[in-house]
């Protein structure tokens, strides 16, 4: 094999072929460490015999793609079941998860059909048609996960890019292996990739009050979800009486359907401009081999991937943004600041008469969304994504500028249409918007 060099004339680390098993430093090689967990070693030359490698590695190959099919899914892509498990054994491990009783939904029911009742003359926006529900976290989790499923596929498609390119880097003369070794490192990859996503999504199940919590639109239909026991760990600590924690955060969640259910763009627009940014991630692929490395072998059961994926967690990808993602970014923080802002003022509006303790939940709610916490740590863990809109007070402030001048219609009225919202400019200058 080509590479042999005499004394005095050894490459530097950099330069070695990956699969050349002389160097002193198994960081070095990860590549070569992975199929050394197989049994694939050089010889006592340092090199490879191809046709014996190309033998082992066939075998090999079988045996890894046997075990890894229940973490992978078909052509190296990723197990959604598998994510899902982990997601739901993640919230499962934080502690009880009972499935709300029928007292529970008559609650939530009780409370959405008042909500109801009190935001009709305070929005233009009418009713929407699916009952309201009580969910569990787990039922959270189900519930939603098809829009994560959409929300990371671009993520998915950058690993296996990220595993083809460091594929193709390597030496001209283990190019042949590159059909065989490719499966693997796809599979283990993805089995990675969905721990990690399977347990930011359970640790985010933990932390949100209501299915579009976080301000996203996370179901295909708009629905109002709210889920007890998480209302009942938001409501602790608080001199609030816990019917009127669970009115608020239900006026809160049926005035978001609301909007995301009357206009028709904004659900669509705030999901493509996360797949939009979430195609533009670039993967580290220093941190796959580091893991391939470390941690894989042929004998991997489903808390050995797990462990992985924690181990990876924000890791995986670049932390440097293009300008196209940062741009993006600040779309989509004013995008999602313009519907907690109005969130804001319409629950605001309703309260003002209605629910003396309203003023210091809102507070509260604000707090929590300026301390971030698990929801920023989970986008941050699945997309790479800082969602932390700060300017959800000067939003509120337009909008309640705006009904105070034209009234709840003409507040409304300004999402029509994407160019008619306010912009980042307009949010400085909220009584010259109104004008």
């Amino acid at each position: 094999m080509e590479g042999d060099t005499d004394e005095g004339n050894t490459p530097m680390a950099s330069d070695r072929d990956p699969f050349d098993g002389r160097s002193d430093n198994p960081d070095e090689n990860p590549l070569a460490a992975f199929m050394a967990q197989f049994g694939i070693r050089p010889g006592p030359d340092g090199t490879f015999n191809v046709e014996e490698l190309m033998g082992n590695l066939q075998q090999a190959m079988s045996q890894f793609s046997a075990h890894m099919s229940s973490f992978g899914g078909p052509d190296g892509g990723m197990n959604w079941n598998f994510t899902k498990d982990i997601a739901r054994k993640v919230t499962a491990s934080q502690g009880a998860d009972p499935s709300p009783t029928p007292a529970d939904s008559r609650a939530v029911q009780d409370a959405v059909g008042l909500a109801d009742l009190w935001l009709d003359p305070n929005t233009a926006f009418g009713r929407i048609h699916a009952p309201a529900v009580a969910w569990s976290r787990a039922e959270w989790i189900e519930g939603t996960f098809g829009v994560w499923r959409r929300l990371v596929e671009p993520v998915v498609t950058s690993l296996a890019a990220a595993i083809t390119g460091m594929l193709n880097q390597q030496s001209n003369d283990m190019a042949g292996l590159q059909p065989m070794m490719e499966p693997m490192m796809r599979a283990a990859s993805s089995g990675m990739l969905a721990a990690q996503i399977g347990q930011s999504i359970g640790q985010l199940s933990t932390d949100v009050v209501s299915v579009s919590d976080i301000a996203i639109p996370l179901t295909d239909q708009p629905r109002v979800a709210l889920l007890p026991s998480n209302v009942a760990a938001f409501a602790d600590g608080l001199d609030q009486d816990a019917k009127d924690v669970t009115l608020y955060l239900a006026l809160r969640e049926t005035a978001r359907q609301r909007l995301f259910a009357s206009v028709g763009w904004l659900g669509p627009q705030l999901l493509a401009l996360i797949e939009k940014y979430a195609r533009d991630i670039t993967i580290d692929s220093s941190a796959i081999e580091q893991s391939l490395e470390s941690h894989l072998s042929g004998q991997l059961s489903p808390s050995d991937i797990e462990d992985i994926g924690s181990t990876v967690a924000g890791k995986l990808f670049e932390p440097v943004l293009t300008a196209e993602q940062r741009e993006i970014l600040e779309r989509l923080g004013t995008l999602v600041a313009l519907v907690e802002g109005w969130v804001d003022d319409v629950v605001g509006a309703t309260t003002a008469q209605m629910m003396p303790g309203a003023v210091a939940l809102l507070e509260t709610v604000r707090r929590r969304r300026a301390a971030g916490g698990p929801a920023e740590v989970a986008l941050k863990s699945l997309l790479n994504l800082e969602l932390r809109p700060r300017r959800v007070r000067d939003a509120a402030n337009l909008w309640a500028a705006l009904r105070q001048a034209k009234g709840a219609d003409a507040r409304d009225a300004a999402w029509t249409h994407p160019d008619l919202v306010p912009t980042s400019a307009d949010l400085d200058d909220p009584l010259g918007f109104v004008h």
